[in-house]
């Protein structure tokens, strides 16, 4: 990239940080806070300190990606593209890591745990993982601490309940298994061959649909029975049932990979309501 075209510093930084997916765990960990009655002060810290460990995963993501992003000809990042170089990105992801930790300390060595461990699951996953028949682990793992960021941030801190912690897990499983659907040919290039590559695109996206309604069952059972509850499970069913029909009579393609992730949305959703 030319010189004169690169983008401010502070931009190329936001680019290489999968800024779609970084706003939306933040804000889920806003909507959580909120649903769990975690004072202001101590939300405003949580979803702070979150924000900060997205950037690093985000970051630390396409800097060891930069090279293997560069040769499938990924030059809409800003690593592959040439605007940042892999080792600036990788600096800034490992102080935004150290000051997503710091952040938490003052919501209590439960919450430090818990996101200590769910940044180096991600981190784990970047660096070599993502490469591995146990691929999946990391977002089962890191989604599954997820409801408990917010259950442990309040001033009296305890673990979410079992069935919030089965809903996280189950909706890590499904944006693993539907996100890299997306870049299978790309990633056989590289040599990445994570679970979704070994398993095909079509049974990924019938698994991840699978995991999205039993991860709605969980949260249906585990909770009392209202009538929004009752409206997101029901959605979450319809939209997962018509991802499955439509990649089992046709090649999956865009609206399977929309359809599928808008269940883990609706997933998401049904955990904060209820």
């Amino acid at each position: 990239m030319d010189a004169a075209a690169k983008p401010p510093l502070v931009r190329a930084l936001w680019g290489a940080t999968h800024p779609g997916p970084t706003l939306v765990v933040t804000v889920l960990a806003l909507a959580l806070g909120l649903a769990a009655g975690v004072e202001p002060a101590r939300l405003a810290l949580l979803v702070v300190a979150v924000f900060a460990g997205q950037v690093s995963v985000g970051l630390s993501n396409d800097a060891i990606d930069g090279a293997r992003d560069a040769a499938v000809g990924r030059s809409d990042k800003p690593i592959a593209g040439g605007a940042i170089t892999p080792e600036r990105a990788l600096g800034v992801a490992v102080a935004s890591a150290l000051l997503a930790v710091l952040l938490s300390v003052p919501l209590g060595p439960g919450l430090v745990a818990a996101h200590a461990v769910a940044l180096a699951s991600a981190w784990a996953y970047n660096a070599g993982l993502k490469s591995t028949p146990v691929s999946i682990v990391p977002f089962v793992l890191s989604f599954g601490l997820f409801p408990s960021f917010a259950t442990l941030s309040l001033a009296s801190p305890a673990l979410a309940a079992p069935w919030a912690s089965l809903a996280g897990a189950a909706l890590g499983a499904a944006v693993h298994l539907t996100n890299v659907v997306r870049d299978l040919d790309d990633d056989r290039r590289t040599g990445v061959r994570g679970l979704p590559h070994r398993l095909g695109a079509r049974v990924s996206v019938v698994l991840a649909a699978v995991g999205v309604v039993a991860g709605a069952v969980a949260v249906l059972i585990g909770t009392d029975a209202t009538v929004l509850g009752a409206i997101f499970f029901t959605a979450v069913v319809a939209v997962a049932a018509t991802a499955v029909v439509l990649v089992l009579v046709r090649a999956p393609g865009r609206a399977v990979f929309q359809l599928t992730m808008l269940a883990a949305l609706l997933l998401a959703a049904q955990l904060v309501v209820t």
